[in-house]
């Protein structure tokens, strides 16, 4: 290629997704709190409340279902707030994980 001559790339072709169908980039995550031998259920519930906001009932709820159930979904969003909110849990002990929701 000579100096000053610039080579032309058409642009390429993307196909969008159809309305109302979701990309994996779009799709909601979801954050699972597990069972652990660790923790005392008050505590859970407590955390729950602290970082979620949740009612002492809906909080001792999901708490209910980590301990009964072996996990529970506490939040759902974008990636980077699930994200946060596992690391969150996990600055306070808990064992929490993130997947996409189905």
């Amino acid at each position: 290629m000579s100096i000053g001559s610039r080579a032309s790339t058409a642009p390429a072709e993307i196909q969008l997704p159809e309305s109302g169908e979701l990309t994996a980039a779009d799709r909601p995550w979801k954050v699972i709190v597990w069972n652990d031998p660790i923790n005392l259920m008050s505590y859970v519930t407590f955390v729950f409340q602290k970082l979620f906001g949740y009612s002492h009932e809906k909080a001792h709820e999901l708490m209910l279902d980590v301990h009964y159930k072996g996990k529970a979904i506490v939040s759902h969003g974008r990636r980077e707030k699930a994200e946060l909110d596992v690391f969150r849990l996990h600055e306070h002990g808990l064992w929490a994980t993130m997947e996409h929701d189905s």
